[in-house]
């Protein structure tokens, strides 16, 4: 046999072999429908109070939560030439091996297996049990047991198929932007509040109320993830978050207008639930109930694209590196089954650890965020020295203004890594070790490698 014929029959086998591999089936409402998921979670309904706490004034407010959605464009602009230029299931992952190589994106594929998604999942799922505890309690740990109930089923879900995970996601988004509608609704037709002083005792921080605004707009950056599997990318990629952006800036707007036009600016600010005190304030105690079912919809469904998104990249650094190779299969059902597996496992034991520690959603915040912000802040940089490195790649899509779009994007996320340092506590420390930890991985893995 020749050497052709030898490559050839090398050529087919494999493709026998992995006959099952991501596939386009995601549409343009699909992606908005996971990235609006994943954005619209708990935090616009616990932020608007801090912001408003430190803003100033009504107008203050508002244009807060409008610059955070100039800031999210600025780097959804950046995202969208990397996104379009190497569509991968890796995302990030894919973006960090070409421009840093493979050690650096090993550990950004680790952090965000032990660390960013799984701690967002948990950090979600038990928001989710907070608020379910409010409509049917089960017990002390009834929180605790809501998040892992949620997040089994919801990974048993999406380990059926893809079409199955992305109809769940399309109706639980539908959901939450309705609800979310009528709570405007209300707040924009009540009376307004004019019991309680306009303005705060003070003038207030808006740095820091910039990193509650983006906190509330984190997680459109996961359209990375779906880039391999959207229908038509070179276009779809871009429109998918630009549309996403523009509805959540303008329900964010819409809903504080809505605080401040129901509650006042102080009451506002010293809400400790802003969103339960406006529809207690308008129905009593069944609107409180009401606003607790929202908030249960919203931070399910935001746990659910935060899943389906997540074990993208393990997918990817199981095909890379052989210490994690059984991950790196995809099955005939558009699922890497043992990505989602491993997953939940990481998950089901930070859940144990928050409910430990008695402080679930504050420790999940402490252990992600500034390793978040890094990797972040690496994948702007990455933009610049890809750039350099491969001139002559197709690029669809060029961010505009060159390269002050992606300077400033750099440079917020350069401030919250800062911001997320210094307002954070020992998770925070965890979370960095817990990465650290993958470098003798990285080493034994090189070695298993050489062998």
């Amino acid at each position: 046999m020749s050497s052709q014929e030898n490559y050839n029959s090398f050529e087919l086998g494999a493709k026998t072999e992995a006959a099952a591999e991501p596939k386009a089936l995601l549409t343009l409402p699909d992606a908005i429908a996971v990235i609006v998921g994943i954005v619209i979670g708990a935090g616009i309904f616990q932020t608007p109070a801090l912001v408003a706490a430190q803003s100033g004034s009504n107008i203050n407010v508002l244009l807060l939560w409008l610059a955070g959605g100039i800031v999210s464009l600025v780097g959804a602009l950046c995202y969208a030439e990397l996104a379009t230029a190497y569509p991968s299931v890796g995302g990030v992952y894919y973006y960090l091996k070409r421009s840093f190589g493979r050690e650096v994106a090993f550990l950004f594929a680790w952090a965000r297996m032990t660390v960013i998604q799984t701690g967002s999942i948990v950090l979600l799922a038990f928001v989710f049990g907070d608020y379910a505890s409010q409509i049917w309690r089960f017990g002390t740990f009834s929180s605790s047991i809501y998040a892992a109930v949620a997040i089994a089923c919801l990974t048993a879900l999406n380990i059926l198929g893809l079409q199955q995970g992305k109809w769940a996601q399309n109706l639980l988004t539908l959901a939450k932007i309705l609800g979310l509608l009528l709570v405007v609704l209300l707040g924009i037709t009540a009376v307004p509040n004019t019991t309680v002083p306009t303005e705060p005792a003070t003038s207030g921080n808006w740095g820091l109320a910039m990193v509650f605004v983006l906190l509330s707009y984190g997680g459109w950056n996961e359209a990375a993830y779906i880039s391999a599997e959207i229908h038509n990318k070179q276009r779809n990629i871009l429109r998918s978050l630009l549309w996403s952006i523009g509805i959540i800036t303008a329900i964010y707007l819409l809903i504080n207008f809505a605080y401040l036009r129901g509650l006042g600016l102080a009451n506002m600010g010293s809400s400790e639930a802003v969103a339960a005190d406006l529809m207690r304030s308008l129905w009593g105690e069944p609107g409180a109930w009401f606003i607790s079912l929202l908030i249960a919809v919203c931070t399910l469904g935001a746990t659910n694209a935060t899943i389906l998104t997540g074990a993208r990249t393990n997918y990817a650094l199981g095909q890379d590196f052989s210490l994690f190779s059984f991950m790196g299969r995809w099955q005939k059902s558009s699922t890497p089954v043992r990505a989602y597996l491993l997953q939940l496992a990481i998950a089901l034991a930070l859940v144990v650890l928050g409910t430990i520690t008695r402080g679930g959603f504050e420790t999940m915040v402490d252990y992600t965020a500034p390793v978040f912000w890094f990797f972040f802040l690496l994948s702007g940089v990455s933009l610049f020295i890809l750039r350099m490195r491969e001139p002559h790649i197709l690029r669809p899509f060029r961010v505009p203004f060159y390269p002050l779009t992606p300077l400033i994007f750099c440079a917020v996320c350069g401030y919250l890594l800062y911001s997320s340092m210094a307002y954070t506590g020992v998770g925070a420390l965890v979370g960095v070790l817990v990465v650290a930890a993958g470098i003798p991985l990285l080493f034994w893995n090189r070695h298993r490698q050489g062998r």
